[in-house]
């Protein structure tokens, strides 16, 4: 047998020992790979952000029409007042603020009483203290909405006095001063207007 011969099985018996110690490492290296791939990936999906429930839309529901007027009808009135005072303080003044807040009776009650006083070359000065306003009755569904009003009126420091002196105007010393007063407003084109105001001759 030739040396050609011996050396030629043995070559390929070599070369096959060594693709096959190749073909294992090739396998473990893929393995690790295999694990390290899974491992990553289990890392990125633990900290993968979690998905949140979508926010639920904010309610819509329309405001109670009877509590807007109460409301709206308690605001007035405290602004009416506001006006009453500015307006009572100004021998020169007029109604157009006043506007804003009364109409019919109650307008024409203010603008005759200021008017008087102011003849008579008197204003008033102090303020009024409104409280205890509440809603006693509403009608909504008439052809004029209506809401009524109960407060306690304090005109203690609300004084008449010379306009040109500031020198205070003498009174009654038992005058009610605190007392109960009813007012209705309406609610015209141009927004609730008082149109009534009447004392009650009650103490509060």
């Amino acid at each position: 047998m030739t040396r050609e011969s011996i050396a030629g099985p043995l070559a390929i018996g070599a070369l096959r020992t060594r693709l096959a110690a190749l073909a294992a490492v090739v396998c473990a290296s893929a393995a690790l790979a295999g694990c390290s791939n899974q491992d990553d990936t289990s890392a990125a999906e633990s900290t993968a952000p979690t998905p949140t429930a979508p926010t639920a839309p904010a309610s819509t529901a329309p405001a109670d029409p009877e509590a807007m007027a109460k409301k709206t009808a308690l605001k007035v009135y405290q602004g009416y007042w506001q006006e009453m005072q500015a307006y009572y303080a100004d021998r020169d003044g007029t109604t157009e603020a006043l506007k804003g807040y009364a109409a019919s009776e109650a307008l024409a009650s203010a603008e005759s009483d200021a008017e008087y006083a102011h003849g008579r070359g008197r204003i008033y000065i102090g303020p009024v203290v409104l409280s205890e306003s509440t809603v006693t009755s509403t009608d909504l569904d008439s052809k004029t909405p209506k809401v009524m009003l109960s407060s306690c009126l304090d005109v203690s420091q609300w004084q008449p006095v010379i306009a040109d002196t500031h020198k205070p105007v003498k009174l009654p010393t038992n005058r009610l001063t605190k007392y109960l007063i009813a007012s209705t407003l309406e609610k015209w084109p141009q927004g609730w207007r008082v149109v009534r105001d009447e004392p009650q001759d009650k103490r509060c």
